[in-house]
């Protein structure tokens, strides 16, 4: 690098544009070797033993996925994550497994003799990327195997690792799979930090195969509802339903060879959209082979006459329209399409990059009223509605392996209750010691 720096020529053919760390091989390994634990049942701990669907593990969540690996191989439709966001204290697992649980943390460095924990990772270790790195890759590894074919996955990360998390979520799930990254507003104001307070932090998401996983629908803002489906259907099949108007014609739809046509309005007068190349005949549905320049309707001629034939068609006079009359002066119509409310509730709206409804503090407020001490929760109304954007989730597995305050399994049951659906959850916690400091110890 020395000589690279004072300009001498160094063999460089050996480049290429990788992302690699200290351990990255180790870490590789580690999630392709046995799991040496078992899973042991805890009945006297648990509800509804014999009958329930749903799983809380506790143990590391390296060889709890492991462990997994068999009896849920494919079946996973959604996992969800909160992992240490690696701010400068947070707790980060030693991968050294190799006897119970307490021992493990003893000889990682993870508690002391008495079982205090004293293992975070400190911004001043010279592996504090390093250590992070190496704990997330092997269980993504592990998580990747765990997904349906059209099984997704969140990641909740902060600004610290956000990029790193991008780079080995690209090599496990593959760049082609990534769904996207959202920002999520975590909280407003406050006058913490130097430059800018922090307000946001982030949800990757992955498919395992993009191209299976269906889309993303979240429920019609009912603001834009009222905003724009403000008329009433009064007459017919439909009568009392709520719809909006869409304009027929668009200036921005390509010419194509059947959507440039007349329609008959009202007064029996002919209109088309703006253009020079005009049907042969003056009557209703007669077609014409557009040139590019000329307009054209959003339908074909046949859906025209079906969506007529079911009343789906407003006219609206306006001094100011832009469609023409077969001798290319202005028509006094304006031709509307009926989008109908249900319609579009069945449908739903796709949903945006940015997420701003729940913030951190509904979560403390949750967890205050069920009088549980906990802090860093996500509040459970944000996981509820990632369950409920991902397609087909009503009798799906949720995992969850940094489960926390078990938000996730708070998510699945209070989504069950609402709609009726049959979603279960798998839930993995190393049981930590509570800092002395904290409300939880006390």
């Amino acid at each position: 690098k020395l000589k690279q720096v004072l300009g001498e020529y160094v063999d460089d053919s050996n480049e290429r544009y990788n992302f690699t760390w200290n351990g990255k091989g180790r870490a590789l390994r580690l999630s392709q070797t046995p799991s040496l634990g078992t899973l042991r049942p805890c009945k006297e701990e648990s509800k509804n033993w014999d009958t329930t669907q749903n799983l809380y593990i506790e143990g590391d969540n390296l060889e709890v996925l492991k462990l997994l690996q068999k009896s849920y191989y494919g079946k996973i439709k959604m996992i969800y994550i909160d992992p240490p966001y690696n701010t400068g204290g947070d707790f980060v697992y030693p991968d050294d497994y190799h006897d119970s649980l307490e021992n493990y943390k003893k000889i990682t460095g993870q508690v002391d003799g008495n079982g205090k924990p004293i293992s975070t990772n400190k911004e001043a270790s010279g592996r504090y990327h390093t250590n992070w790195l190496n704990m997330m890759y092997p269980r993504l590894r592990l998580a990747r195997n765990l997904l349906t074919d059209d099984g997704v996955i969140f990641i909740s990360i902060g600004d610290d690792e956000i990029s790193n998390l991008q780079k080995i979520c690209d090599e496990v799930f593959g760049t082609q799979n990534c769904i996207g990254i959202v920002t999520r507003l975590m909280k407003t104001g406050g006058n913490k930090g130097r430059f800018f307070s922090p307000n946001i932090d982030y949800i990757i998401v992955y498919a395992k195969n993009i191209t299976l996983a269906g889309d993303f629908k979240e429920e019609l803002d009912p603001e834009l509802v009222d905003k724009l489906y403000n008329k009433v259907e009064t007459q017919g099949i439909r009568k009392g339903e709520r719809y909006r108007p869409f304009g027929l014609y668009q200036s921005s739809l390509d010419a194509r060879p059947n959507q440039r046509y007349y329609i008959e309005c009202p007064d029996g007068t002919f209109a088309i959209p703006p253009g020079k190349t005009m049907p042969a005949e003056v009557k209703d549905g007669c077609k014409v082979i557009p040139e590019s320049t000329d307009g054209c309707w959003r339908w074909s001629v046949e859906r025209y006459f079906e969506e007529k034939s079911k009343g789906n068609l407003v006219f609206i006079e306006s001094p100011s329209g832009v469609l023409i009359t077969p001798d290319g002066s202005p028509s006094k119509w304006n031709v509307y399409t009926k989008i109908w409310l249900t319609d579009r509730q069945d449908e739903g709206q796709t949903p945006t990059n940015f997420i701003s409804k729940y913030e951190n503090r509904h979560s403390a407020k949750e967890l205050k009223d069920l009088d549980i001490p906990f802090d860093f929760a996500k509040p459970m109304e944000l996981i509820k509605y990632l369950i409920s954007i991902v397609n087909d989730n009503q009798d799906i597995y949720v995992l969850d392996f940094f489960s926390g305050s078990a938000t996730t399994a708070h998510a699945v049951m209070q989504l069950n209750a609402e709609d009726g659906g049959n979603r279960k959850f798998i839930m993995v916690q190393l049981p930590e010691p509570t800092d002395e400091k904290s409300e939880a110890y006390k």
